[in-house]
């Protein structure tokens, strides 16, 4: 699956998404709205994760679904 499919369909992955990283609020899910970017930068806010750490880790939960 790439991240297209996940952007198209985000309301069906919404909540995989924040059984993933059970930080993410609904607001935060909500303002992501399927961007990885606003993912990324929402995992790094709320993990205190790096960058390159917060998209590792997104491409790892990809790549399971």
């Amino acid at each position: 699956m790439n991240w297209n499919q996940i952007e198209g369909n985000w309301e069906q992955f919404k909540g995989k998404v924040q059984t993933q990283w059970g930080k993410l609020t609904n607001d935060d899910i909500d303002v992501i709205k399927g961007n990885r970017r606003q993912l990324a930068g929402r995992l790094q806010e709320r993990y205190g994760k790096a960058e390159d750490e917060a998209e590792r880790e997104i491409d790892d939960w990809l790549s399971r679904h």
